[in-house]
C-alpha cells in the first residue's frame, strides 16, 4: 500500500468516525465535567427531577436558553430509547412507550421538533426516504417511518428501538391539525413545544390519564397570561386537578 492509499484510507476512517459521532449527538449533553458540565444547568435538572413527582410540567422560558433541545427533546429521546444516564433524576419508563411530540404548525413541528429529534431528511423523492439520524435519538435505533399526507417531509409515526429490544412509537402532531387529531389513543408521554391552545392541552391530559403518563410543555409565553399559562401559576387552576410543576428559566442553558 503506497502513501496515497494510506492517506485515502485515513480520510475514509475520519469520515466514518465523524459520521458516527453525528449519530450520537445526545452523548455530548450534560457531561460530568468540562465547560458544559451539568451542574451549570440547575433549572434544566430541576425540570427533569420534577418529572418523577408531577404528571404535568411546564418550562416557561425565554428564547435560546435550551428548552426545546436541552429539555423537551433530550428527555423525549431518553424515554423513547430507555437509555437513561446514571445521574438521571427524572421519571423512568421500564418499557417501550407510545408518545406524541407536537409544535404549533406542521412546518414548525417538522423544522424544529422533528429535526431536533431525528435530524434532516435523506433520500427525498425516492422510496428510501428516511431521516439522517443526526438528532438526539441515536441513528442506529431509528426504525420504520410513515409520512404525513399533504405535508412535505413531516413524519406521521416513527419507531425507535427500546433497550428492551422492542419498539417505542412516536407520533408527530401540530396544533394546526386541531383538537380532533389529539383524540382517540392512550399515550405514555406528550411533549408540547410552544404553547398549545387550552383545549388541545386538556385533550393531552385525557390521553395520558389512564397510563399515568407525563405531559411536558416547553415554550416562551408570547401571548401573555393565557389559560394554559394561568393553569401553571399558583392558584391558577381548579382545585383537584393533577399536580403541576413549572420552571421559569432566566439564565443560560444547553443548546436551544
Amino acid at each position: 500500500m503506497d502513501e496515497q492509499e494510506n492517506r485515502m484510507e485515513a480520510f475514509q476512517l475520519m469520515d466514518e468516525l465523524l459520521r458516527r459521532s453525528k449519530m450520537r449527538k445526545i452523548d455530548s449533553f450534560y457531561p460530568d465535567t468540562g465547560p458544559l458540565r451539568r451542574e451549570l444547568y440547575p433549572k434544566h435538572l430541576e425540570f427533569f427531577w420534577a418529572g418523577a413527582h408531577y404528571r404535568e410540567r411546564c418550562a416557561l422560558a425565554a428564547n435560546r436558553i435550551g428548552k426545546t433541545e436541552g429539555m423537551g427533546g433530550y428527555e423525549t429521546s431518553l424515554h423513547l430509547t430507555g437509555l437513561y444516564p446514571e445521574w438521571w433524576p427524572g421519571y423512568r419508563f421500564n418499557r417501550p412507550i407510545r408518545a406524541w411530540a407536537a409544535g404549533k404548525t406542521n412546518e414548525t413541528t417538522r423544522d424544529i421538533v422533528q429535526a431536533k429529534l431525528f435530524g434532516g431528511i435523506t433520500g427525498e423523492g425516492t422510496q428510501h426516504k428516511s431521516v439522517t439520524g443526526t438528532g438526539l435519538v441515536y441513528g442506529r435505533l431509528i426504525g420504520d417511518i410513515t409520512w404525513k399526507q399533504g405535508v412535505q417531509n413531516l413524519i406521521d409515526t416513527i419507531k425507535v428501538k427500546h433497550i428492551s429490544g422492542e419498539w417505542s412509537v412516536l407520533g408527530m402532531k401540530s396544533y394546526q391539525q386541531g383538537r380532533g387529531s389529539f383524540e382517540g389513543t392512550e399515550q405514555d408521554l406528550v411533549w408540547l413545544d410552544e404553547e398549545p391552545p387550552i383545549d388541545i392541552y386538556n385533550e393531552c391530559l385525557i390521553r395520558t390519564a389512564t397510563t399515568n403518563g407525563r405531559v411536558m410543555l416547553t415554550f416562551t409565553p408570547l401571548e401573555g397570561v393565557t389559560g394554559t399559562v394561568l393553569s401553571f401559576l399558583p392558584g391558577g387552576g381548579p382545585e383537584g386537578e393533577a399536580q403541576r410543576a413549572m420552571e421559569t428559566l432566566q439564565g443560560g442553558g444547553a443548546s436551544a
